[in-house]
């Protein structure tokens, strides 16, 4: 777990902090942080974190478009969208373009503790 780095990506520092809290609840307290998709972008390509949430409607680039140029510099990216907005294209892109999953907005410490099990405890 200590080798584990996430990057949390929303534009709202409280829903930032609010997925922080609730990994942190799974044990896992390493995390970079992004408030746009251009951010996402730069520091996935600086850093590849392990595991990536991010909004869809973001300034500057929206989710979408991060997920299209993260999966484009590293196929291999685990990347999980969590809005509470979104059209069914926007959704339906975000997969199309490599989003592993989808948790709506506002979340639960559950839906995010099945995640992370998925992700690094191969459930």
């Amino acid at each position: 777990m200590k080798n584990v780095t996430i990057l949390i990506c929303d534009d709202s520092i409280l829903a930032r902090k609010q997925l922080k809290d609730s990994i942190k609840k799974c044990g896992y307290d390493n995390f970079l942080e992004a408030s746009n998709g251009q951010e996402a972008i730069d520091v996935y390509k600086e850093h590849k974190p392990d595991l990536v949430f991010v909004d869809i409607v973001m300034p500057i680039k929206d989710g979408v478009e991060a997920i299209h140029e993260i999966r484009e510099f590293d196929p291999e990216a685990h990347v999980i969208v969590v809005s509470s907005v979104g059209t069914q294209t926007q959704l339906k892109n975000a997969i199309m373009e490599g989003a592993r999953d989808f948790i709506q907005k506002p979340f639960t410490d559950s839906g995010i503790r099945e995640i992370i099990k998925a992700r690094f405890e191969g459930r």
